[in-house]
């Protein structure tokens, strides 16, 4: 569930500017038909088994369009869903029910499509004591949602966006001009309660890093006996991260190698909607 406050301080302006995108100064097939306020119900239904997530952006949608209007669900974002169950009953105007549908969908298919993959991608490796992350390949102006997904898909965020976190990648290394200065001058800049990582794509970067003071050290595309030799020279100095080409088939490998994280981006560049409909939209009398 996505906090009140935060709801209208972050994510408000986000629905709004894809209401926009989708009516740019009036709803024409909606105000053909329905000339007069006239307030009405629809079913909300599965089509597809999953994770639910998003529920509250979903009302929160209808909700902008008509402050009177009401989602009743016995579903909490997390829950598991049924093909062909009813999530709920959205009422409100009509005109706010049809013009306001496709965005809401859009939001729900979408994060529940990411709760679902995150969800298959954390059982895996549950008991295991490595993490599921996720990157930054998100989305554009999606970011909160597909952030959000994840976590009610039992994930772990990774930073939010490049203010929240030092992580020297391989064109940063290039910059300052080895993995040593990257991370000296990453020392000297950044304000000492920010943890540092870096990213290494061979063993030899692992020492230079390590040797340097990296708290966090990324493992890149490695095969996983390169990740387990990684993991036994850090022994424990840094926190390891396993990063690229990182598949559900290969979860349990990359856990048994012993990292502490693996960060996915397919789940939030790659998952699947989850299929969900507004059905039986009928007037209230």
């Amino acid at each position: 569930m996505i906090n009140g406050v935060t709801m209208k301080l972050n994510v408000d302006s986000y629905i709004l500017h894809t209401l926009k995108e989708d009516i740019t100064s009036e709803d024409v097939s909606t105000n053909a038909v329905m000339p007069e306020d006239k307030q009405g119900k629809a079913d909300l239904i599965c089509k597809q088994s999953g994770i639910l997530c998003g529920l509250d952006v979903f009302a929160r949608t209808f909700a902008l369009l008509d402050e009177n209007s009401r989602f009743e669900t016995d579903y909490c974002d997390g829950d598991r869903v049924e093909k062909g169950s009813v999530i709920g009953v959205i009422y409100g105007d009509i005109k706010a029910l049809l013009s306001g549908e496709r965005t809401a969908l859009n939001y729900l298919q979408r994060m529940s499509g990411i709760a679902t993959m995150t969800r298959e991608y954390a059982d895996e490796l549950a008991g295991t004591g490595t993490v599921l992350l996720d990157t930054r390949k998100t989305t554009p102006n999606m970011r909160p949602f597909e952030k959000h997904a994840v976590k009610v898909g039992g994930g772990t965020n990774h930073r939010y966006n490049l203010s929240d976190g030092v992580l020297l990648k391989d064109n940063h290394i290039g910059a300052a001009g080895s993995v040593t200065k990257a991370i000296l001058m990453a020392k000297a800049y950044a304000p000492f309660v920010r943890k540092i990582e870096i990213e290494t794509e061979t063993l030899e970067q692992v020492q230079e890093a390590l040797d340097a003071g990296a708290d966090i050290i990324m493992l890149d595309n490695m095969d996983n006996e390169t990740m387990r030799k990684a993991v036994a020279m850090i022994g424990g100095r840094a926190q390891t991260e396993c990063s690229g080409n990182v598949t559900k088939e290969r979860l349990k490998e990359i856990a048994a190698v012993g990292v502490d994280f693996v960060s996915c981006g397919a789940l939030t560049h790659s998952a699947p909607i989850m299929d969900v409909s507004l059905k039986n939209l009928q007037p209230i009398e």
